[in-house]
């Protein structure tokens, strides 16, 4: 088993590691639409913005571990409103393009940061 750090993983004060990688299997930890290049908390704009960042983040740890978003096999997604589902589609759709990997949307409560949306991930390498 290994971790996997980040260029922003000292940033966080969460026991986690970004992802863990076992058997060729990248794990990936919840990314809120943080911009740590920036250090904005939450991106200006509404729900297509968070999410654009969310899979940017998501993308920049697949990269760390030596995969890519067309490996991924299966994401959540966590939302506040079910509302948000559509947007979510369809950002997803423009994002993966013909990969479709397996995905589960939860609408729940209140996000960290008051985000509107988290996206953890399982991908292989």
């Amino acid at each position: 088993m290994q971790t996997v750090s980040t260029p922003y993983s000292h940033q966080s004060k969460g026991h986690y590691s970004p992802a863990v990688i076992h058997d060729g299997v990248v794990y990936i930890s919840g990314q809120l639409p943080i911009n740590y290049a920036t250090n904005e908390t939450l991106p200006v704009g509404g729900v297509e913005e968070q999410i654009l960042q969310a899979l940017a983040n998501l993308e920049c740890v697949l990269k760390q571990c030596g995969s890519s978003k067309q490996q991924i096999l299966r994401t959540t997604v966590y939302i506040p409103d079910v509302a948000y589902w559509p947007v979510v589609n369809e950002i997803f759709a423009e994002f993966f393009g013909e990969h479709k990997p397996a995905r589960t949307v939860v609408p729940t409560n209140t996000l960290h940061f008051n985000a509107l949306i988290e996206i953890d991930a399982i991908a292989y390498i």
